[in-house]
């Protein structure tokens, strides 16, 4: 199990939390310090089975300021979201070929139950 952390963000520990009691002790990814790949978002996005723009933080400023509005096709998104990689939704953790967005932190008990 792989879990995209924020250490700052609360519902992203709590994730995490949730996690770790049930005895797994995943793969963290400081995602804000090593940002994913344009293929490992594309890569998430086939197991989140969602577009990029579903996958874009709204309510950042950088959002707010440069992206709100725009009509960005799928590789567009993926790029922005490679480049900036604070505008990626948290958490996201995986397991197999399934992931979710921790929001709210209980939906990873649908990981944790496969």
């Amino acid at each position: 199990m792989k879990i995209y952390h924020n250490p700052r963000c609360r519902k992203s520990r709590e994730t995490l939390n949730i996690v770790q009691n049930h005895g797994i002790d995943p793969e963290i990814i400081l995602y804000l310090e090593t940002p994913p790949s344009r293929k490992e978002i594309k890569d998430l996005l086939k197991k989140l089975d969602m577009k990029a723009v579903d996958l874009v933080r709204k309510e950042e400023k950088l959002y707010k300021e440069e992206y709100k509005g725009k009509e960005l096709s799928e590789e567009e998104w993926i790029k922005v979201m490679a480049d900036n990689p604070k505008l990626i939704q948290r958490p996201l953790v995986v397991k197999g070929g399934k992931a979710i967005i921790g929001r709210p932190p209980e939906s990873v008990h649908v990981l944790l139950e496969v």
